[in-house]
């Protein structure tokens, strides 16, 4: 008998899934990009709306799974969406950020494809224009793993969203201002949002989750900020950290956890107190006058309202540090395939290529910028990609204006070009992060899933590699740097296309501090990249350019 095709069409919302027998189900979304009034700290602000709410709608999605989103942009200036943490397989076309992608013009829409292939795990998608993200836009995306795939948990009796983030009461484009006047920074946050508000504690608020007794729950944290770390932390409760940025980690228990920005985790918590409200707390770390965010959760059967008394914050980096070397990959946990995660020894594969990053900020013609190796990125009006795909990369950048050892000691001066690293396709490479600077730094690259194998203070030297951890470092995607000390991660540049390497302080960020990494396959095959898709926007240099000959098997 023929195998028969079938469609299920389901209203979830904004959107509508089909599934066809035989193939990766797709999910359809239709998204519009407003601005609106929103007082999340009491003070009216314009806000960047997507279907009229903030924050955004939470994507809910299988390993595997095809999204298939239409952003009409109904803003009055240019507007991308960046997916982070999601990988885009062969796919770079797909990742939103004007290093790639030609912005949205207003009035428009554009239509991203992208499948979450081969990943599970809690992410987020943002607003990468502008100061976009100071206003909204952003919202969850969960990954979820398919059924024949163990989770090396029982099943949560509920799965909640927490997106955690400082927040100022300047409107973005005050705060674009601020920075592209270029004698300041954008300076300290006005304050801390849960899931876009702050609890007041005055017995009016309305509970974020709410939790049955004796059952567990699970909470996907991301710190959706610009430029501060959180602690993030239940009163009464402890947390079982179960994931991060796509990996089932060993699961201990914390009483709070540091999330920096641009970092996700998945802890489970178990509703085992007296019935009654309590708070989950987010409070700024590493700046003095410390700020605060609460939201309620509420026991089903709760008498009573949460004690003003929260718990208390750790203080200082030197503990921050320390719970990172207790994040541990579970080896023997499967991924989003069958086999463990812990079948892939990255401790012994050698290291061909060692690429050490050097971040500063300094003042060039009297403005601030940020840079790494002394090259302050900035976008052009053709997207790097673009130029590369249409053999024009030779007018629009160049390659490597950066060396792999860092800047010569000493050296001050900074260059404002685009900043284009060339990479050997599946080479394995480690890259060293040295922090400089007195303030924390965190680290993100899109594409890819890396091994963060050690953080330390102090700086680095080859003699440092026998402090790796070669063993069960978590596989994941940002990676902090404290203060006058330095990270290293390994992984293998098995993904073709062009990824960004960036600073997640959109401060840092939005004045230079980013760089591309140019991935090409020899074979220039679909087996290792996608081609242009079709309808993609073209701007710049390539607008009425024909299309190159496109890839085959």
């Amino acid at each position: 008998m023929a195998t028969m095709m079938f469609i299920v069409l389901v209203c979830l919302s904004a959107a509508t899934m089909s599934t066809v027998q035989g193939e990766d189900p797709y999910f359809f979304f239709t998204w519009n990009i407003t601005y609106g009034t929103i007082s999340p700290l009491g003070v009216p602000q314009q806000g960047i709306l997507i279907n009229d709410q903030f924050p955004g709608p939470n994507i809910n999605s299988t390993s595997n799974n095809n999204i298939v989103i239409n952003v009409f942009n109904n803003l009055n200036e240019p507007f991308l969406l960046h997916w982070s943490g999601i990988q885009h397989r062969k796919n770079s076309w797909q990742d939103g950020l004007l290093g790639t992608n030609c912005p949205i013009p207003p009035g428009t829409n554009f239509t991203y494809h992208f499948q979450v292939k081969d990943q599970i795990g809690s992410f987020f998608y943002y607003p990468t224009t502008a100061m976009h993200r100071a206003a909204g836009g952003f919202g969850g995306l969960r990954v979820n793993s398919r059924l024949l795939i163990p989770v090396p948990y029982a099943d949560p009796e509920d799965d909640y969203t927490v997106l955690i983030g400082d927040w100022y009461t300047k409107s973005h484009t005050t705060l674009k201002q601020i920075l592209d006047n270029g004698h300041r920074s954008i300076a300290r946050p006005d304050g801390v949002l849960i899931n876009g508000k702050s609890a007041k504690g005055d017995g009016t608020d309305e509970p974020l989750f709410t939790m049955k007794p004796g059952k567990t729950y699970k909470y996907r944290v991301c710190n959706v900020g610009l430029k501060t770390s959180l602690n993030f932390r239940f009163q009464g409760h402890t947390m079982k950290l179960v994931e991060m940025e796509g990996s089932h980690t060993v699961q201990n228990d914390y009483q709070s956890l540091d999330v920096h920005v641009g970092q996700c985790f998945s802890v489970l918590v178990t509703a085992n107190q007296e019935p009654k409200d309590y708070y989950m707390v987010a409070s700024t770390r590493f700046i003095k006058n410390v700020l605060i965010g609460k939201g309620i959760i509420r026991y089903t059967n709760g008498k009573g309202p949460a004690s003003p008394e929260i718990p208390k914050a750790p203080v200082g980096w030197a503990w921050s540090l320390n719970q990172f070397r207790t994040f541990r990959w579970n080896l023997t946990a499967s991924a989003a395939r069958p086999n463990p995660q812990g079948s892939y020894h990255y401790g012994s594969i050698n290291i061909t290529r060692t690429i050490k990053l050097i971040n500063s900020a300094t003042k060039v013609d009297g403005k601030l910028r940020y840079a790494i190796n002394g090259v302050s990125h900035v976008d052009p009006e053709t997207p790097l990609k673009l130029a590369e795909y249409f053999g024009i990369a030779d007018k629009v950048f160049k390659y490597n204006l950066i060396s792999d050892e860092g800047p010569t000691e000493g050296a001050t001066t900074v260059t404002i070009a685009p900043n284009v690293v060339n990479a050997t396709f599946r080479n394995f490479v480690e890259i060293i992060f040295e922090n400089h600077e007195k303030s924390l730094q965190s680290w993100h690259l899109n594409g890819y899933s890396f091994f963060a194998v050690a953080i330390e203070p102090g700086r680095w030297s080859p003699e440092k590699r026998s402090n790796y951890n070669l063993l069960d470092a978590v596989s994941r995607h940002t990676i902090q740097v404290f203060p006058n000390s330095w990270a290293a991660i390994l992984l293998t540049f098995d993904n073709a296309g062009m990824w960004n390497l960036r600073s997640e302080l959109t401060e840092n960020r939005y004045l230079g501090q980013q760089l591309y990494i140019s991935v090409l396959s020899p074979a220039r095959s679909l087996r290792d990249e996608y081609n242009i898709p079709d309808r993609t926007l073209l701007c710049g240099l390539v607008k009425d350019m024909p299309l190159p000959k496109p890839y085959t098997i």
